[in-house]
């Protein structure tokens, strides 16, 4: 495997530690113990506002699960895993290596140098060199993240390929000069460099159609993420439909993350349990390029 030769400086200048981190307190929300008590500290005060977000967080990790198992049994063997996070609750490569062993190619791609040294680190213990990766970058540098991922000589970017953007897109990207968000401009970008067959697939947070006394709680978490320095955006049914451009989405279509394609058995033991499914707050879906 080819090294990338210009990542992102890792770790990045003025790297502030002092501060909680958005995957290590996702990692606290979801029964992990990658995080520290200043993470803890916010992830309590968001469950004081929210206290459905453990099974919110959950149902979303578990959207992920089931769509890398959907795309194995479509024949995807490739997938790039931007804003991956820590390897909380399983990564996309042991998901599904689950139902393919030995044959599915994963980068995993992320901005916050401490996520990626422990995705590093899980990848040496749990994966493959010659067919996992992990980089630092950011994702709304479309063409230098795709000139890196060719790089690494994991995948073939000219065969289909599952973008998945899980549990991302709603930390607001704003540009250099933090004007507006970049994340729809990016992933615009990302459609167009998959190749015809790919697909995308992705998660984002919303108060459109959740039940109204959901709502404060929801606004109040965002201004806790907000002022410990991780702005979210809560975007709409139509803008999150935008996010897929042209690409064709599969049954289900834009919906609740615990109706995207559900499953029974020992897999359906570990889902969190709504009231209705608007109660996850996540609209998902997934599709393809034609």
């Amino acid at each position: 495997m080819a090294a990338p030769v210009d990542q992102d400086p890792f770790p990045p200048a003025g790297l502030n530690l002092n501060r909680p981190g958005n995957a290590r307190v996702h990692d606290y929300l979801l029964g992990g113990t990658t995080n520290w008590a200043i993470d803890r500290t916010l992830g309590d005060q968001i469950l004081a506002a929210l206290p459905l977000t453990r099974s919110i967080y959950t149902a979303n990790r578990l959207f992920l699960h089931r769509a890398v198992r959907q795309l194995i049994e479509l024949g995807v063997r490739q997938f790039i895993d931007i804003g991956s996070g820590l390897p909380t609750m399983s990564q996309t490569h042991e998901i599904a290596e689950e139902l393919c062993p030995d044959a599915v190619r994963v980068v995993y791609l992320d901005h916050d140098p401490l996520t990626v040294a422990h995705a590093q680190i899980h990848l040496e213990r749990s994966g493959d060199p010659q067919r996992h990766a992990v980089l630092h970058a950011d994702l709304r540098a479309a063409d230098r993240v795709w000139t890196l991922i060719g790089q690494t000589g994991v995948l073939d970017l000219a065969e289909p390929t599952a973008l998945l953007a899980v549990s991302v897109l709603d930390a607001r990207q704003p540009d250099q000069t933090g004007a507006a968000d970049m994340s729809p401009i990016a992933v615009a970008r990302y459609r167009e460099l998959l190749a015809t067959g790919s697909y995308l697939a992705l998660s984002h947070a919303t108060v459109d159609g959740v039940p109204a006394a959901l709502v404060p709680g929801l606004t109040e978490a965002a201004l806790l993420y907000a002022g410990a320095g991780i702005p979210v955006l809560h975007r709409d049914q139509r803008e999150i439909a935008a996010l897929f451009g042209d690409f064709e989405l599969l049954s289900p279509g834009l919906t609740w993350a615990p109706l995207w394609r559900p499953e029974g058995g020992d897999r359906a033991a570990g889902e969190p349990r709504f009231a209705t499914p608007n109660q996850s707050a996540v609209r998902v879906g997934v599709a393809q390029k034609r």
